[in-house]
């Protein structure tokens, strides 16, 4: 997924900048621009410390299941220690580069915020994406490191995914 693992220490500044930044933008506006709904099966891939898995948690309800897929291990253990604190028996942690092992159109939603500029192996990571998303899914993108025309050519390039809608955090691909 990404060209270089961020020490742990790195990955905790990381996590504590979130705290903040998800108090002055609330996580929960960036899924309501992907219009997420009870029982939807989310992936958050490049998850980091599980701001939007957890807000994406609530929203899909008992009934829908949350994939937080990561990298680095300890965004892994954090995302499993505070599902197993609050009883989110609806978040499951993937520890991967690429691979989800997700089966084949199993997924509703797909959250790509703030990981696409530190992707390798785009093309890879895109068809992973389009292979587990069903017919007519949501890839719901935003990263504040690119430029619209660059985020634009990059997603769509391929065939894979077209911009459905443009929000005012987020753009929304149709697969």
């Amino acid at each position: 997924m990404t060209d270089k693992r961020e020490s742990n220490f790195g990955f905790a500044v990381m996590a504590f900048f979130y705290k903040f930044r998800d108090l002055f933008i609330p996580p929960r506006e960036f899924l309501n621009e992907a219009g997420i709904k009870p029982g939807s099966h989310v992936l958050d891939f490049g998850c980091g410390p599980g701001s939007y898995s957890f807000a994406a948690s609530r929203l899909v309800g008992k009934d829908g299941k949350v994939y937080a897929l990561d990298i680095h291990p300890s965004a892994i253990k954090r995302v499993k220690r505070f599902a197993e604190k609050r009883g989110l028996s609806n978040i499951e942690a993937i520890y991967s580069d690429c691979s989800t092992g997700l089966e084949e159109g199993s997924v509703d939603f797909v959250l790509l915020y703030d990981v696409f500029h530190h992707l390798c192996d785009l093309d890879s990571v895109m068809k992973e994406l389009n292979r587990i998303m069903k017919p007519n899914s949501i890839l719901s993108f935003s990263d504040h490191h690119m430029k619209e025309e660059e985020i634009l050519s990059e997603v769509t390039k391929g065939g894979l995914f077209k911009l459905l809608r443009k929000h005012k955090k987020t753009y929304c691909f149709i697969k």
